[in-house]
């Protein structure tokens, strides 16, 4: 079985929302308007493909991206830079292969050469242990709570504070950017999706 690991295309987009809608109540569904907003805006937005086929997906935001989620809105009052997960789904044949873990160490690859923070909220109504503990074993602690606006849900708001970030910072960011390697590429998006680059603080 292959695993591959790629930045989302256009294409995928179909794909995506089936798995997204098709994940029941611990995910929020969305419609292909918000998922094109998302596509738009993502500082991270990657696939899993197993064989060929989409297995899953990772979507993360920079602290400037255009997005309304109260949740993002909460990390953008608190935190001048981060990377906020706003959700990762894993197609329900496909789960229990360990693909959570590989986005997350993927995402945080990605996030702790650009800011001092990786940011996501998980739901505590129903209670579910199972996402608690991989966040917990993973590093997150809880920044505070809060009912998220039109659906009653309460929220806890997570962060983990990435001890890579300041090498990367004062070694290159403050001199203007990253090296140009493979790994280090951000995704291409629209312009409007990206203001002027600068040093995150941290």
């Amino acid at each position: 079985m292959t695993l591959v690991l790629r930045d989302a295309r256009e294409a995928d987009l179909d794909a995506v929302l089936a798995i997204n809608n098709a994940a029941g109540p611990g995910i929020l569904p969305m419609d292909q308007a918000q998922l094109r907003h998302l596509f738009d805006w993502a500082d991270y937005f990657r696939i899993a493909e197993l064989d060929g086929h989409a297995a899953g997906f990772l979507i993360a935001l920079r602290e400037h991206a255009a997005h309304e989620s109260p949740n993002f809105r909460w990390f953008a009052e608190r935190h001048p830079a981060f990377v906020y997960i706003d959700r990762v789904v894993i197609a329900g044949n496909m789960r229990g292969r360990g693909l959570g873990r590989v986005f997350y160490a993927d995402v945080h690859s990605f996030a702790e050469v650009r800011v001092p923070l990786l940011a996501c909220e998980v739901f505590l109504e129903p209670p579910n242990d199972a996402v608690v503990l991989f966040h917990g074993t993973y590093g997150f602690r809880e920044l505070g709570q809060h009912v998220m606006p039109g659906t009653g849900r309460r929220v806890s708001l997570l962060g983990k504070e990435l001890c890579s970030f300041p090498f990367a910072r004062d070694t290159y960011l403050a001199q203007g950017q990253l090296p140009d390697l493979p790994w280090l590429r951000g995704r291409k998006v629209p312009a409007h999706a990206h203001p002027p680059a600068r040093a995150a603080r941290g």
